[in-house]
């Protein structure tokens, strides 16, 4: 049976069912956690735990830029000046876009942990 991956699938991990392609999605989700999930046993043995918790941390990473995008302009237009917050807000904008990409990619890996496969349309 050959690997197919959907689209967003992330580069770094292999698609199943090809041989470790789940420890290679633990390390992949274990790099967009913070490191302290590294010491956790149970987020290795249980790796659609990781999954959901990886979804979580990126979600929330996602609120905190609308948050920091909604305010930006107030909170550091009198500390850093009009043109820094205007590239602060491309900054945002950017992250939003890559963090975007990360989270579909993370319930890719989550669905493929729960045993759901990609099926390619012809």
């Amino acid at each position: 049976m050959s690997a197919h991956a959907p689209p967003g699938w992330p580069a770094e991990v292999p698609p199943p069912p090809a041989p470790g392609w789940d420890h290679r999605a633990v390390a992949w989700l274990m790099d967009r956690c913070p490191p302290e999930y590294r010491g956790y046993p149970v987020l290795r043995r249980r790796p659609q735990v990781l999954a959901r918790l990886t979804a979580h941390h990126v979600d929330a990473a996602l609120d905190a830029g609308r948050r920091a995008t909604a305010t930006a302009r107030q909170d550091l237009t009198d500390v850093v000046g009009a043109d820094a917050v205007e590239e602060t807000l491309a900054v945002l904008d950017a992250e939003r876009v890559r963090l975007i990409g990360e989270r579909r990619a993370v319930g890719l890996v989550e669905d493929a942990l729960r045993g759901r496969r990609y099926v390619p349309r012809l």
